[in-house]
Parts: C-alpha cells; sequence; structure tokens
C-alpha cells in the first residue's frame, strides 16, 4: 500500500503570446490513481520564468522574441497610459 505523487504539465501558447500552464497533481496508491488536483498559471511575454519546469522555459523562449517581447510593453505601456489620462480627467476641477 504505497502511495506516490507525479505532475503533468499542459502548456498552451494563447493568441496574445501569453503562455497558459496547467498542472495536475497525481496521487497514485499501489499504482493507480485516487486522487487529481488542477492549478493553473499564465506568463505574459517576456515573463520571469527560470523555476518553471524546463518544457515551459523552452516554449517561452521559442515563442517569445525579442519583437514579441517588445510589442508586449508597447501595449502595456499604452495602457497604462490611457488608464492615468482617465484618471487624471476624472479628478479635474470643474
Amino acid at each position: 500500500m504505497a502511495f506516490t505523487e507525479t505532475q503533468a504539465y499542459k502548456i498552451e501558447v494563447n493568441e496574445d503570446f501569453s503562455i497558459g500552464v496547467r498542472r495536475a497533481d497525481i496521487v497514485l496508491k499501489d499504482g493507480n490513481e485516487v486522487g487529481r488536483t488542477y492549478h493553473r498559471t499564465c506568463f505574459m511575454p517576456g515573463a520571469d520564468v527560470t523555476a518553471e519546469p524546463a518544457e515551459v522555459q523552452a516554449v517561452s523562449a521559442a515563442v517569445w522574441t525579442p519583437a514579441v517581447v517588445a510589442a508586449y510593453e508597447a501595449q502595456v505601456a499604452e495602457a497604462e497610459a490611457a488608464r492615468a489620462q482617465t484618471e487624471g480627467a476624472g479628478t479635474a476641477d470643474s
């Protein structure tokens, strides 16, 4: 009657080049599955994935070219500027 635990990963690349990772923690008793839980994580282009499994690191290295990371960072900067402008307009005196 031995319990063991293993992990399985599913990695997806989304339209915006973010990487979705689903980790399944699988509990086995004498080789038969008796339990499974899931954990999901999403990484945006340029994120630090050095603590992730080698498969996630390989996918990010292949997908996140310098052009993809630069485009994402520009999009984030544009969204932050628009939000700051909107917030500033809402606090102006009438």
